[in-house]
């Protein structure tokens, strides 16, 4: 009889189950068209932010007072450049998306330090560089990047495109309007009515003819980050320019149903499977949506009650490692740096302490984070700057996460009292900024990465395209996965993990699953049932491969991924060590051999690999079968020295 439980959470292994939409239509259900007209705060009536120096001396500490006007002067050398067509052909000739971008976006944030500047010191001698930002942008033939418009590399301007960057613009400018409108009626009152303008022909009408039409507004299929990102643009600019007070009702009713859309994708565990870098674009954002929501109604649009927000909520907090490692599947970056005014923001809003605990932790570990004005997500950023004082008394306890588990997209993280770490993930290949890692795993030791998942590399032209598979860092060759026959696994939703569960018991923790369906039917693969366990007890991970394929392979070989300095000591034994950290990696020495070798860093996708993990290259150690089998069972065991 054994003295323990076995506690396993199983999924559906129907690939369908893993990407469906469930139309919970939270908002839409609670809320019609003629509730958000009788609740709709009128646009010269709503004061989100303080718009005098009197006001914002009210909000702001000093220091971060004197330092946004200090910015303002600094911009004030600015010079705001046009968008020539060579710039934006620049993408569909190299590939590159890095010049056309540091314009663009350089643009907006000069744009808005002015404006921010000029609105606390109200002095005017910001004006005439706000006024040649304002009509600099309004001059742009598109406001998005030339990577959202790839098939043409010059925009349509008969068929404006909303993008991520488009709505991150009409914001802008819908807040230089709030802050600075007046002004710049008194310089020309043409300079508002074009801005109005612009972002009707940009963005309004498109969202109003052709919304339903893009990817990211679909009914049927689930969406990412994008949805929650542009919905709280779009929703900032509906507020603040639109004046007819029966079309700013239809329009911010319509951004709701949008924003089902998102919610609509999640699985029940709230489990966002772009991974927690995204999160601060995706849930994030749909935070942006929601607090926009309550503040242009005085409270009575309200949804933070609905457990789905909550556990959508948690997630980032239950992903978190140590200092600024997060869990990093796919495109998801390892270390990031959390905004903890949001985090504490979007906590109080759905009654979560964990949540509040964690943005006070995150806040007094990394306050630039929260304190930038530069950057995405604008009215978060001022809604930041304006809750610093809520925090002056940090007092808190944040204790991470022991374990998790997101059965909605199959990752599972777990921790020992000594501060071994280990998430794993099952899902499928057609994910959310997918890479090919069905089956995938990470192990810490001391919030320090051992073996990882190496990330992902700059995006280019080919990063989003046909060829996305062709670079390293997407393959399962390239992931801590076997390679079997030579061949990894290949993209797409078919290609999943089976019986997936979730173990957990005094003793142990992790998960098991067949991944032998993320491989394509050229690998001869029957069933391939892989555990991966954290020894709560032993300071050890142990990794158990078994396996049947249809005849005796060609070859067989596990990869396993790091950034720490690998010894290969003697047959059957590696240590990988980090400063006075290190773990034994054992394995079977008369089945493998083992070699390591540093993959490319070299070319537009991989120069971040130069830097991304405090300018530790990532190493690739392979095992290769020295007498392949077509049964097996091979187990291999991490172990803190």
């Amino acid at each position: 009889m054994r003295t323990y439980f076995m506690f396993i959470f199983w999924l559906l292994c129907v690939q369908l189950s893993l990407a469906q939409v469930t139309q919970r239509n939270i908002l839409a259900n609670k809320y019609n068209l003629l509730a958000v007209q009788q609740s709709l705060v009128p646009k010269n009536q709503w004061k989100p932010y303080p718009t005098t120096p009197e006001e914002w001396r009210k909000k702001l500490p000093d220091s971060i007072f004197n330092k946004l006007i200090k910015t303002g002067e600094t911009t004030l050398k600015y010079k705001f450049e046009p968008i020539s067509a060579t710039m934006s052909l620049d993408f569909v000739r190299s590939g590159d998306r890095q010049q056309h971008g540091n314009l663009s976006f350089g643009k907006r944030n000069a744009l808005m330090n002015l404006v921010l500047a000029e609105s606390l010191e109200n002095q005017g001698r910001f004006t005439e560089a706000i006024m040649n930002g304002v009509w600099s942008i309004c001059e742009e033939s598109y406001w998005g990047v030339p990577a959202h418009i790839s098939s043409t590399g010059l925009p349509d301007v008969e068929n404006p495109v909303v993008d991520l960057f488009a709505a991150e613009t009409a914001a802008v400018l819908a807040l230089t309007d709030y802050f600075v409108g007046e002004k710049l009626d008194k310089i020309n009152r043409l300079l508002r009515s074009r801005i109005y303008y612009e972002t009707k022909q940009r963005i309004f009408t498109p969202m109003a003819k052709n919304g339903d039409k893009y990817g990211w507004m679909s009914q049927t299929k689930p969406v990412n980050n994008w949805n929650p990102w542009i919905m709280s643009n779009w929703i900032t600019a509906i507020l603040l320019l639109e004046k007819d007070e029966k079309q700013r009702a239809e329009m911010l009713h319509h951004s709701m149903r949008g924003l089902d859309r998102y919610f609509n994708s999640l699985g029940d565990d709230g489990g966002c499977d772009e991974g927690p870098s995204y999160w601060f674009a995706a849930g994030a954002s749909a935070y942006d949506c929601l607090e926009l929501y309550t503040s242009a109604t005085n409270g009575k649009i309200d949804i933070y009650g609905d457990p789905l927000i909550k556990k959508m909520a948690s997630y980032v907090y239950k992903t978190h490692i140590a200092d600024n490692y997060f869990v990093n599947f796919a495109d998801a970056d390892p270390k990031l740096t959390p905004d903890g005014l949001m985090l504490y923001r979007f906590g109080k809003a759905i009654k979560d302490e964990t949540m509040v605990q964690f943005g006070q932790w995150s806040f007094k570990t990394f306050p630039a984070a929260s304190t930038a004005v530069s950057g995405y997500q604008r009215p978060r950023r001022l809604n930041n700057i304006l809750s610093v004082v809520q925090l002056a008394n940090n007092n808190f306890s944040y204790t991470p996460a022991p374990d998790a588990w997101f059965a909605d997209i199959q990752v599972m993280t777990t921790r020992n009292a000594s501060g071994m770490y280990l998430a794993a993930h099952g899902g499928h290949n057609a994910e959310s900024h997918n890479h090919n890692d069905v089956g995938d795993f990470i192990i810490y030791l001391n919030g320090k990465p051992m073996i990882v998942d190496a990330g992902r590399g700059n995006y280019t032209a080919r990063t989003f395209s046909s060829k996305r598979y062709e670079l390293w860092f997407t393959q399962s060759e390239h992931h801590n996965l076997p390679i079997i026959n030579g061949l990894g696994q290949k993209s797409g939703q078919e290609f999943a993990a089976k019986n997936v569960s979730r173990i957990m018991t005094p003793k142990e923790s992790g998960m098991s699953m067949d991944i032998a369906s993320a491989y394509p039917a050229e690998a001869g693969i029957q069933s391939w049932n892989r555990t991966v366990l954290l020894k709560r007890n032993q300071d050890e991970v142990e990794l158990t491969d078994e396996y049947l394929l249809k005849q005796k392979p060609k070859s067989l070989q596990q990869v396993f991924m790091t950034v720490g300095n690998v010894n290969l000591v003697e047959a059957g034994k590696i240590i990988i060590s980090d400063g006075f950290l290190s773990m034994t990696l054992r394995y079977d020495a008369k089945k493998w051999t083992a070699t390591t070798e540093l993959p490319s860093t070299e070319g537009m996708e991989y120069s971040s690999f130069k830097t991304k993990w405090d300018s530790k290259p990532v190493r690739r150690i392979i095992l290769t079968n020295t007498a392949p089998e077509a049964k097996g069972k091979f187990v291999y065991s991490f172990k803190r020295d």
